[in-house]
């Protein structure tokens, strides 16, 4: 069973965290915490966020891939100053 998501005030969040953590386990409930309504960071159940860590590892693998493919297949690499210039840094 998972309950609806919920949103919390920092300093409720402080003051009741054992139980905030034991719903996040136990019932599936993400709380999002906030501070003057904007939300800040959420709290949410473990095997949620290591399936999301999986998945972020699985395109990461994937674009590693096909990286290697382009270079197998003759691509000139990208030099590190024409990569900051397309990331804009």
């Amino acid at each position: 069973m998972t309950e609806p998501a919920a949103e919390l005030p920092i300093s409720d969040a402080r003051e009741n965290l054992a139980d905030v953590v034991s719903r996040a386990h136990y019932a599936g409930r993400i709380t999002y915490v906030t501070r003057r309504g904007q939300r800040l960071a959420a709290i949410v159940p473990a095997d949620l966020a290591e399936a999301i860590e999986r998945a972020e590892d699985a395109i990461d693998v994937e674009a590693a891939r096909a990286a290697l493919a382009r270079l197998d297949a003759g691509e000139a690499p990208v030099s590190l100053t024409d990569l900051r210039k397309e990331l804009g840094l």
